[in-house]
């Protein structure tokens, strides 16, 4: 099977009290493809000034992998069902909420995909097996145990 690499890249700025919990929270993420993007904790999680609330934080990566992968599944689905399609917008939301152990966590993501076809949409029932076949075989969504839930408008043309 295949391997996937990141590098997080954090380092302690002068005048920083780390004891004290007084340092930024912002750090890099580095992928495999050489692209670097800014990171940091969430300013809901770490208040301002220790966070970075232009940066992308931990949450909002795994709301963006599920989102990411499920439309990835979505498309080679429907290219082998043999619908044509020539958009897809997902504003997908994630909810962070005590689990049942106490614990915070990512307990809900919700994909709202927006998407165009050319020639004929798929109906209600197609569209939904489609986004059901997309579920089941969308890598990231089988490796957590956070409900993910698809909310997708039929929309055509």
């Amino acid at each position: 099977m295949a391997g996937y690499t990141a590098t997080i890249d954090w380092t302690l700025k002068p005048g920083e009290d780390f004891v004290a919990g007084r340092y930024s929270r912002g750090h890099t993420v580095a992928f495999d493809g050489g692209i670097t993007i800014p990171a940091s904790s969430s300013p809901s999680v770490v208040p301002l000034p220790w966070s970075v609330a232009e940066a992308v934080d931990p949450e909002e990566l795994l709301v963006a992998a599920l989102s990411n992968c499920h439309m990835l599944t979505f498309l080679h689905k429907a290219r082998e069902a043999g619908w044509v399609v020539t958009a897809y917008r997902d504003e997908a939301h994630g909810v962070m909420r005590k689990t049942a152990e106490g614990k915070i966590a990512l307990t809900r993501v919700t994909l709202r995909p927006d998407i165009r076809f050319d020639g004929p949409a798929p109906t209600a029932q197609q569209l939904e097996t489609l986004h059901h076949a997309a579920h089941e075989d969308c890598f990231i969504a089988s490796s957590v145990k956070t409900e993910v839930v698809v909310e997708a408008p039929i929309s055509g043309g």
